[in-house]
């Protein structure tokens, strides 16, 4: 008994199957097409207002103090940047503080208080280190200058 009804079952299931998967496969619809929307115009007379955020337009890469490529500098001291030199030597005189400095070209400067390099100028000088005023080209900092103290240099083999 308990065969025959699990032959019927067996046999409903088959017939079952077989009568649909001869049924033929409705066709199907079309996708909805979206309506073309167009970009929005843009007014000729607009203005963009900072309001103290940065511009978008400025590039991040590359700020700083970097001179741009293919400007020429001028000769002699406002053509060093303040990175370039090494404070080689500080003397004193009737007027003050004098430092030495030495640049890339291996060329020794004499600079007082208020002399201009490419990127700052020479702010205080003392007897242990030399203080620039180094002009900040970063477009997001708020701050324009910033102080770069730089040390006499340490004679070879002492420290």
């Amino acid at each position: 008994m308990k065969s025959r009804l699990i032959l019927c079952s067996a046999l409903w299931v088959t017939t079952t199957w077989l009568a649909a998967a001869q049924q033929p496969a409705k066709p199907a619809a079309p996708p909805p097409t979206a309506p073309v929307q167009e970009p929005p115009k843009i007014d000729p007379g607009y203005v963009y207002e900072p309001a103290g955020r940065r511009d978008p337009f400025v590039s991040l890469v590359g700020r700083g103090t970097e001179t741009k490529p293919g400007t020429p500098r001028p000769s002699g001291l406002g053509g060093l940047l303040i990175g370039e030199v090494n404070v080689k030597g500080v003397l004193r005189d009737k007027s003050g503080f004098i430092a030495m400095l030495q640049g890339p070209d291996n060329k020794t400067y004499n600079v007082r208080v208020g002399d201009k390099l490419l990127d700052g100028s020479v702010k205080a000088i003392t007897h242990e280190q030399v203080i620039f005023s180094q002009d900040v080209n970063d477009p997001l900092s708020l701050v324009k200058q910033r102080d770069v103290p730089k040390p006499v240099r340490q004679p070879e083999g002492r420290g």
